[in-house]
């Protein structure tokens, strides 16, 4: 799964991505930029 890294300014592939559910119940996924190592955040369903 794709997403975008707000440090590299670049869509990136998304490294350790693990589906979450946020406070409202909606359904994202988190993981590490593979570059940088910065953390990325997706919202949606995987």
């Amino acid at each position: 799964m794709q997403g975008y890294c707000v440090k590299c300014r670049t869509k990136r592939e998304i490294k350790n991505a693990k589906a979450i559910t946020m406070k409202n119940k909606k359904p994202a996924t988190q993981g590490v930029c593979p570059v940088c190592g910065t953390k990325m955040f997706r919202i949606g369903k995987a």
